[in-house]
Parts: C-alpha cells; sequence; structure tokens
C-alpha cells in the first residue's frame, strides 16, 4: 500500500495471494494432525485474492475454512481499514467458528496525518467501519496499532488522537513512537518531532489505553468464557490459554484453576473470577 513510513513494499515486492485450494488443503492436513485453531496471516488479509483467476474474496475464503471438520478456532490478521468489506464483516456475524477479534491499525487520529501517511482512509471513515463491525457482532474484541509523533503531529493533532482513543476504546493498543526508516518517504518529511516529546505523548497514551483495557476486563468480572488451554504457568501454578476474544499478538491471557486433566489444545469453560489490564484470572468449569 505505500504508507509512507513503511518499508515493506520496497523489500517484500508487490502483494500477492496464494492460491485458495492450496490454502485449504494446508487447513485440511493441519486438521487431521489435530489442530483446532488456525491463523490466516498476511501483510494485508482484507485485499486477498485481487491478483488470483478468478477472483475470491477474503470472506469467501473464510467460509471455505469454516467448512473443515476439526478446525473450531480460525483467527486472521491484519486488517487495512480501506478494505474491510461489508462482506467480511457479514461472514464474521454468522460464522460460529471466527474468534470474535479484529486487529485494526488506526495509525493517527489526526484525518490530516493519515493522508500524509498515505493510509487512504480518514478518521470518520475508521469510526464507520468501528460502529458496523460493533453493530453487527456486539462482543468483538478490538486493538489496533497507533504510531506516535509522526513528522509535522501537533500537540493538537496527538489530543485528536488521545480523545479518539478515548472514545473507541479499545480492547488493546500496540502503540510506538515514530521511527525514520531509511528509503522511505516519510524519512525525509520536514518537521521531525522532538524524541522527548514522542515518548512523552506515548505515555500519556498508553495510561489512557492502560485504564480503558482494566476497565473492560473488570466487567467480565463473573463471566463464563471458552478457553483454549496453551500451557502451563510453573510460577502461579495456573493453566493459562485464550478466549474468542483475546488476540494473540499481545500480551492479554486467560489463567485459570482446575481440577480436572487438561492439555493444549482441549477448549473448557473458564468463569472469571479476577483482571488486570492485561490478564483475566478464573476457575474451570467442570467438564
Amino acid at each position: 500500500n505505500f504508507c509512507s513510513y513503511c518499508i515493506v513494499p520496497y523489500v517484500r515486492g508487490r502483494e500477492r495471494s496464494r492460491e485458495a485450494k492450496d490454502i485449504v488443503r494446508e487447513i485440511e492436513k493441519l486438521a487431521a494432525d489435530g489442530v483446532v485453531e488456525v491463523m490466516l496471516l498476511g501483510q494485508n488479509v482484507n485485499s486477498y485474492g485481487k491478483n488470483l483467476e478468478p477472483q475470491i474474496s477474503f470472506a469467501q475464503l473464510l467460509q471455505e475454512v469454516e467448512k473443515i471438520e476439526g478446525i473450531e478456532r480460525i483467527r486472521f490478521m491484519t486488517s487495512h481499514p480501506k478494505d474491510l468489506s461489508d462482506e467480511l464483516i457479514d461472514v464474521m456475524k454468522h460464522s460460529k467458528k471466527i474468534c470474535k477479534h479484529l486487529h485494526l491499525p488506526l495509525q493517527s487520529g489526526s484525518s490530516r496525518i493519515l493522508k500524509i501517511m498515505n493510509r487512504r482512509y480518514d478518521k470518520e471513515k475508521y469510526l464507520e467501519l468501528v460502529d458496523k463491525i460493533r453493530n453487527a457482532v456486539p462482543d468483538i474484541s478490538l486493538t489496533t496499532d497507533i504510531i506516535v509523533g509522526f513528522p509535522g503531529e501537533t500537540e493538537e493533532q496527538f489530543n485528536d488522537l488521545y480523545e479518539f482513543v478515548k472514545k473507541v476504546r479499545f480492547d488493546r493498543m500496540g502503540a510506538f513512537t515514530y521511527s525514520q526508516e531509511e528509503d522511505t518517504p516519510a524519512a525525509d518529511f520536514p518537521n521531525q518531532v522532538d524524541e522527548e516529546i514522542k515518548e512523552e505523548r506515548l505515555d500519556r497514551l498508553m495510561t489512557l489505553q492502560q485504564g480503558i483495557s482494566l476497565e473492560l476486563n473488570k466487567a467480565k468480572l463473573g463471566k463464563t468464557l471458552e478457553v483454549l488451554v496453551e500451557g502451563y504457568d510453573e510460577e502461579s501454578f495456573l493453566f493459562y490459554g485464550r478466549s474468542r476474544g483475546d488476540s494473540i499478538d499481545v500480551d492479554g491471557k486467560v489463567y485459570f484453576a482446575t481440577e480436572e486433566e487438561v492439555t493444549p489444545g482441549d477448549i473448557i469453560k473458564v468463569k472469571i473470577l479476577d483482571a488486570d489490564e492485561y490478564d483475566l484470572t478464573g476457575q474451570a468449569e467442570v467438564i
């Protein structure tokens, strides 16, 4: 997509899609080996299939994967907001296997900065997408990425971002200070932001997000979540795994006690009894 801060298209080449039949065949083999959860991973999964003949959309690919016996959970990332389709939202709404999580990188809360970044959407468009997905999938977990201190970012524009994050209330956020990537257009932009200012803005933003994440996690107290077991934590003497709403690329697990014998790959129900801004802790219900 040639975002002005990104080196990927220069070093990785033009976007291309694997054949759908090869992806399905690979997942069928994984399922036969006992795999219960798969992730479809791409630089921008939403534009999948555009270079294939005949064309197939990412939403259609997800529907094919959902038919595979043995697969219980389907995840995907990353989604570019400019390509998030109504078709994909509808497939997520009606799916019994697609995890209720969407990673939708925002990058900036200023439409002017988004334009300079060459993101090809503005903050109004992004909000419209958030409303659509939350109306269709009310229990969706929404995570994002944000770049703080992009060249030319003023204090007013940062405040716009701060208020935007407060309004959207992401479950998790990956936030980073802008760094000049050699051979990208943004590296030569004027008005580079001072490092101390970038760090101070990042601290403010992450403090806000940690408070939001804590509030959202505490709202899960007393609820029962379906957890895919990943392992055992020797320090806490608790098993851990992830719910359908957890993202696998950031902190955030469900820790739980159980008297039952469980192994990685089991899917069990856990009642949530405690929460912090990252993790949930609970008790497994009797299988």
